[in-house]
């Protein structure tokens, strides 16, 4: 079977049709200035709109790339602006109104929805953009557009801006008005910008753009329109508050017996953004509030390696596309566990005990500026600071003393980002972490480069970064690590190849996610795609890549030159959408023998595994339909004992209609025969032999009242067990040696069970309401109920954390609020 499907796929890249890359003429448009008022009412009737620039003659991109749109299908858009800022106005038709796809999803939240959006390139550098989109039932979504990793697109940036949308006879129509005050740009007099406006047909599959995009060429701002003639545009003072009030109700039934299980607290605070000057904006938040994000999903981690967590707070997440560069900031170390959680229960002895040990440092305030120059230079400055976090610790006498797990902590990041012609970029990141007392400081900087050809052919970059460490008494740490890449980037066929290489004093980890260090590894990528529909598909892609890791110095205790290989991998995979827009893919991977220097917990000792292979495939049915789903199944072989795992998962989601759904999910992992660390001992490393069972359940439920006004629900249960079937020493040279005195209960039942309700209302501009109910629980214990359903009662029955929350935040615009007073000495 495996070869079959190989052959298949190189029998279609032999034979399939080639697409030339088409020369594709760039367009432009002239906006118009007004000086009358535009009512945003999604009516385009004011006459003004008939001498706005127009954008029209969509081409589809897909699933069939450089076809026009249908006669009756016809895309109209057209552009104004005045003093304030930019109209945006358009005419989507629609032979049939039935084939218009709406779904009130939220604030950013895709859904099953036709839309119209338009990206505007402010600096022409065909790397930076503002995208600014609509859906007929008038939701809006906005997103920062970033060269990281690609053309990224941060959704989780947010402008305020107004829109209207009108469902027509025979399509809709739509109008917005975007302040300057939401978007950034140049100080030139006479202003030129890249533009496109991207429209979406969800039931048809069709996604239309102004300027054609060719799917072979790299990026999509590359391949961006003009917009010209803006004259003496300038933001006007950019002064935005958002006070917040909130109040809590939290109880804790895992408290101590003896204290105060319920809690009850108001809080206030202020966000602040700033425009220092044209281009830069200075977010501050004081007194911070974090209380209603959603709840982590924290798994049982048999790894021997930290988890990493989702970032849900509102004030890293957006417009952070600066600050990601270099890979070298981790948000969540800001407020994150304090660096001497753990020696809190080492201090307490003997007979002692911990009372109370906070799992998370307080943030003070944070403050971040961010933007860029005419010339394309990006600043991004980020600074937060957190207070002394303490434990409270009781020696067996019972008296009771703080113990310091945190000192008062400075974190700060900063980003210089040049783009250079070509869509290019060099890019300098320094992060520093700066503790009070006697605790260690770091800091960590980096110097990157991003660089295409005159074509956008071909890419060569890469990352070199230097890490220290400095004690208090002085001694300095220094570790060094770098990244180079080259590759074909357009083109049916690409390729790239890689190095990453990390020496064993390199560490990023105060500000950054990392796991280990001391590794050379090398990546190649070879990729095929079909862009035009062929057989049963819209599109295909296809490509096989491989890696190659070792260590750059010896690990192994024996300093053996053969113990410096980690693994080595090749992987085969195959997708594509279907004509009936369906997703389907496979993946067939191989990995030899390798060693592993970091599953027995202890520097300088690997352990040997065997060599495995494994497949895995998935399914999703098109999304558009009331009800549509998604399956996974994949499974693996090899190894020391034969290992064996198989990892299914299968979600469905029903639309009621365009206010209701519901979505389901559920997933089980099992494997058998797993080789991992069990106990270390003064003398000894005991693995196990054992068999887990992972389950994991997720409800959710979404109705929408308005477009702005809604209420969900989510819940979810992880469970997880580990059966050791037998105990293993790990000798000297990586082998496991059967321990028949090894007793020790290491059995490991998990349960994780949490829920949130949430009602969100945005009652004016920029300003929510939101009521919130959070529970979560979890339950660790050495012996395990083999029954699921038991199983899932008794974490019911344990002792949860429940908040209830009330939250209200304004939003204040300097611009807006003068102008009203204004209006009201005038009347």
């Amino acid at each position: 079977m495996k070869f079959s499907v190989l052959l298949l796929s190189v029998a279609l890249f032999i034979y399939s049709h080639k697409i030339n890359a088409q020369s594709i003429p760039k367009k432009s448009i002239a906006v118009k200035k007004i000086t009358t008022q535009i009512k945003i009412d999604g009516s385009i009737d004011e006459p003004e709109w008939q001498n706005g620039g127009l954008a029209n003659k969509f081409i589809q991109f897909q699933p069939t790339p450089f076809l026009p749109e249908d006669k009756g299908n016809e895309s109209e858009v057209r552009f104004l602006y005045d003093n304030e800022g930019i109209y945006v106005g358009g005419y989507l038709h629609e032979k049939n109104k039935d084939s218009i796809a709406a779904e009130l999803s939220g604030r950013d939240g895709f859904g099953n929805n036709d839309f119209v959006g338009v990206v505007f390139d402010t600096y022409q550098d065909k790397l930076n953009g503002f995208e600014y989109f609509l859906t007929p039932l008038n939701e809006q979504w906005d997103a920062k557009v970033s060269p990281n990793d690609g053309n990224n697109e941060d959704f989780s940036w947010n402008a305020v801006w107004q829109s209207a949308v009108r469902i027509q006879p025979d399509g809709w129509s739509f109008e917005m008005f975007i302040p300057y005050s939401a978007i950034r740009f140049g100080s030139k007099k006479i202003q030129d910008w890249g533009l496109n406006v991207v429209r979406q047909r969800r039931k048809s599959g069709q996604k239309f753009f102004w300027q054609p995009l060719d799917p072979t060429v790299n990026g999509f701002l590359t391949q961006e329109g003009n917009i010209t003639g803006f004259e003496n545009i300038k933001p006007p003072l950019r002064l935005q508050l958002s006070p917040y009030f909130s109040t809590y109700y939290t109880h804790d039934g895992a408290a101590p017996a003896g204290t105060k299980k319920g809690e009850a607290s108001v809080n206030g605070g202020m966000d602040i953004k700033y425009g220092i000057n044209q281009a830069f904006t200075l977010d501050m938040t004081l007194i911070p509030d974090f209380g209603q994000v959603r709840n982590d999903r924290v798994v049982l981690n048999l790894s021997p390696f930290e988890q990493r967590f989702s970032e849900n707070r509102d004030f890293f997440t957006e417009g952070t596309e600066l600050f990601n560069k270099g890979d070298l900031f981790y948000s969540r170390r800001i407020g994150g566990q304090p660096i001497h959680f753990d020696d809190a229960y080492k201090a307490a002895g003997p007979g002692g005990k911990v009372i109370s040990n906070p799992g998370q440092s307080k943030l003070i305030n944070a403050t971040k500026i961010s933007g860029r120059t005419q010339k394309g230079l990006g600043i991004g400055i980020l600074n937060a600071v957190t207070k002394p976090q303490y434990a409270i610790i009781e020696d067996p006498s019972k008296t009771t003393k703080k113990f310091e797990t945190d000192p008062l902590t400075n974190y700060n990041i900063i980003v210089l980002d040049q783009t250079l012609k070509n869509n290019s970029s060099i890019s300098f990141v320094n992060t520093s972490v700066l503790r009070s007392g006697s605790d260690y400081d770091s800091d960590v900087a980096a110097a990157l480069f991003d660089f295409n050809d005159k074509k956008n052919k071909w890419n060569v970059g890469g990352r070199v970064s230097v890490s220290n460490i400095m004690a208090a008494k002085g001694n300095v740490l220094t570790g060094y690590a770098h990244n180079l890449y080259f590759g074909k980037t357009s083109g049916r066929l690409t390729f790239s190849i890689s190095q990453d290489l990390v020496n064993d004093k390199y560490d990023k980890s105060d500000l950054g996610y990392y796991t280990n260090g001391n590794y050379l590894d090398h990546r190649g990528f070879v990729g095929y795609n079909w862009n035009k529909p062929i057989g049963m598909f819209n599109s295909m892609r296809m490509n096989v890549n491989g890696s190659l890791s070792r260590l750059l110095t010896p690990l192994d205790i024996l300093k053996r030159k053969e113990m410096m290989f980690q693994y080595a991998s090749v992987n085969y995979n195959f997708n594509g959408q279907t004509k009936k827009l369906a997703y389907l893919g496979i993946n067939l991977s191989f990995r030899p023998n390798g060693n592993d220097f970091y599953e027995a917990r202890k520097p300088g000792r690997a352990y040997k595994y065997g060599h495995s292979e494994g497949f895995s495939a998935y399914y999703e049915s098109n999304d558009a339909k009331k009800f549509s789903f998604e399956s996974s199944l994949s499974g693996r072989k090899g190894g020391v004992f034969a290992r064996r795992n198989l990892y299914y998962s299968l979600s469905g989601k029903i639309r009621f209609n365009s206010k209701f759904s519901i979505e389901e999910s559920i997933s089980n992992g099992q494997t058998w025969n797993d080789a991992g660390w069990a106990a270390s001992l003064p003398n000894d490393i005991i693995f196990a032999r054992r068999n887990i069972n992972n389950v994991e359940n997720s409800l959710n439920f979404k109705y929408s009242f308005t477009n702005r006004m809604g209420l969900t629900f989510t819940a979810f249960h992880l469970f997880t067990k580990v059966e050791p079937q037998q105990f293993y020493s790990l000798n000297l040279t990586g082998d496991l040696i059967p321990n028949t005195t090894f007793n020790q209960n290491r059995n490991q039942n998990y349960n994780l069970l949490g829920a949130d309700l949430l009602y969100n209302w945005q009652f004016a501009q920029g300003s929510f309401i939101t009521l919130a109910w959070k529970d979560i629980g979890s339950d660790f214990s050495r012996s395990f109920e083999k029954n699921y359903y038991r199983n899932f009662s008794n974490i019911i029955s344990g002792n949860q954390f429940t908040s209830f929350s009330l939250r209200v935040i304004y939003f204040l615009d300097y611009v807006t609020f003068r102008n009203k007073m204004k209006g009201k000495k005038a009347a």
